[in-house]
């Protein structure tokens, strides 16, 4: 990459908020270039996890960072599943659906603590600086307001135990969560509105004849109630829902007051399951809301994860979405970083693909949601007829597709970005590839006639040039500064395929997908590619 531009910044980057969101976006945005500080206004970095669940495509975008090792140590990839229907109990095998496309073929639960855990201690590795109990509270934005900052450095009022400071980037970003205080100041709409249900988590220990170790889930007229066996402070974490309690102080999204142990005990007894709650060991009650920024913020600042888009529990995509908007931020902010020359029409490619991104993600939420949990007497009816289902449900989850496509659903298929500025197809068209926006998939291949998948090539940071086989040499030392500084890694990797017959070149994205393709490889419309997402100093 090119060679770093000289300011008085304190960092390149500064991250609000240590969260998934705020974690992924600090370690993609130093693995491709940017000195990065995250702050979060939490005293201690352990916290009760919301989060349950990691998919596949957030562990595809955390591989190239060289995370998912740890983190799967931690998981359970083969999750077997009972579903209590009334009387009637049907298992479920969720672990290694038949997904080609992918090295993650599988649900994979895993606690949003060890989630952060793993993440921090990368930071930690590679000298990240995260700083406990220091609070954002606002830009010092000078006589010309946020706008003036976009071509200098933004200031944050922090306030920490040793009293106030400011910390000077190049670029800001708000983390922070559903009560985010960077999106105050970006003038982001918070568009939507709360549910008429809240969560309850809790963890528990149980007497009675559930089967250890497995995913407990109970249909009721009053929704659904989970029992995973993932619990930190006692065998069992519950989640389950009830009509909202108003005025009970608890913030959107954060864990708010304990639940009286005889309402968490009422709450396992509704659902039908057969146990009794012998100890709670902790409690919370979450309320929940479904809101998405009108804008995920432009130069300087920008927000991802719970500070730009807010769900329900439905499906497990919260942690994940915030996870893929960490990736497609960070990896941008590390180039504008280096590149030496602003890099507007990039940076605006954030907000370009992940908004509708997440209003896609948003309402396959609200749809799940709906069903599971909502009061409505449309889906009470639905609940109460389910378990006449029972007896052709072990029928239909034997059929391994069907649980293909459930997992291949909550990976977010359906996501691309197709219309972004940086997806370029050149001339003539490259056959047999993703088109540009779409995300690579894990296919076979052959260089120099070993065997690999794909994302074992691009399983380091960096953009990734594949070449087919009988392609004309990519003439890297004809292309300025491709490379980054002698302190850095080198961030443009090339492969040729020979496995592949054909002439053409595909450049693909750190965050996985493909961001150009050509039938040939022409230096000059690669070079125009490479220039739009700052891998080419003028």
């Amino acid at each position: 990459m090119p060679g770093r531009q000289r300011t008085t910044a304190d960092t390149d980057v500064l991250v609000v908020g240590a969260g998934p969101a705020g974690l992924t976006t600090a370690l993609q945005a130093h693995a491709h270039g940017a000195t990065v500080r995250v702050v979060d206004r939490r005293d201690h970095r352990v916290r009760p996890s919301r989060a349950l669940m990691l998919h596949a495509r957030a562990l595809e975008g955390l591989r190239p960072l060289g995370v998912t090792a740890d983190l799967l140590e931690r998981a359970d990839t083969a999750p077997e599943a009972r579903i209590h229907l009334g009387r009637r109990v049907v298992e479920a095998r969720l672990g290694h659906a038949d997904l080609p496309d992918t090295a993650f073929p599988h649900l994979t639960l895993v606690r949003q603590a060890d989630v952060e855990e793993v993440l921090w201690q990368a930071l930690q590795d590679r000298g990240v600086v995260v700083n406990w109990g220091v609070e954002f509270r606002g830009l010092h934005q000078g006589n010309g307001g946020l706008q003036a900052l976009s071509s200098g450095l933004v200031r944050a009022e922090l306030q920490g135990a040793h009293g106030p400071g400011q910390h000077a980037s190049r670029f800001l970003a708000g983390c922070d969560g559903q009560s985010s205080t960077v999106r105050g100041i970006t003038g982001a709409q918070w568009r939507g509105g709360p549910y008429r249900v809240e969560a309850v988590l809790a963890d528990l220990e149980l007497d009675g004849g559930l089967d250890p170790g497995l995913l407990h889930v109970a249909v009721g007229q009053a929704g659904l109630a989970f029992l995973f066996a993932l619990g930190e402070g006692a065998t069992w974490r519950m989640l389950a829902t009830r009509p909202a309690v108003p005025d009970s102080g608890a913030r959107f999204g954060q864990l708010g007051p304990p639940v009286a142990p005889e309402e968490v005990a009422q709450l396992v007894k509704d659902s039908g399951l057969e146990a009794s709650v012998r100890e709670v060991g902790w409690s919370a009650q979450v309320p929940l809301q479904h809101r998405i920024a009108s804008t995920f913020g432009s130069s300087p600042v920008f927000l991802a994860g719970d500070a730009a888009h807010a769900h329900s529990p439905a499906g497990g995509q919260g942690m994940n979405n915030g996870i893929l908007d960490a990736l497609n931020l960070g990896w941008k902010l590390g180039f504008a970083s280096t590149a030496g020359r602003p890099l507007p029409e990039l940076l605006q490619t954030y907000g370009q693909e992940r908004l509708p991104a997440a209003r896609r993600v948003l309402a396959l939420t609200h749809l799940i949601f709906f069903g599971e949990a909502s009061p409505h007497p449309a889906a009470r009816l639905a609940r109460s007829i389910l378990p006449a289902f029972a007896p052709v449900m072990p029928l239909l989850l034997r059929r391994r597709w069907l649980i293909a496509r459930g997992v291949r659903l909550l990976a977010q298929p359906f996501v691309n970005y197709r219309n972004s500025a940086i997806s370029r197809e050149g001339t003539p068209k490259a056959r047999g590839w993703p088109r540009p926006g779409k995300r690579l998939p894990d296919a076979p291949a052959a260089v120099d006639g070993r065997s690999v998948r794909l994302h074992e090539l691009t399983a380091v940071p960096g953009l990734h040039l594949v070449l087919e086989r009988d392609a004309g040499p990519v003439a890297l030392d004809a292309i300025p500064a491709v490379a980054s500084m002698d302190s850095q890694p080198r961030l443009l990797h090339v492969h040729r395929l020979t496995s592949h017959p054909g002439t053409g070149v595909v450049g693909i994205r750190p965050d996985g997908y493909v961001g150009f393709r050509c039938g040939e490889a022409d230096p000059v419309q690669l070079r125009d590619w490479l220039r739009l997402v700052g891998a080419v100093r003028d």
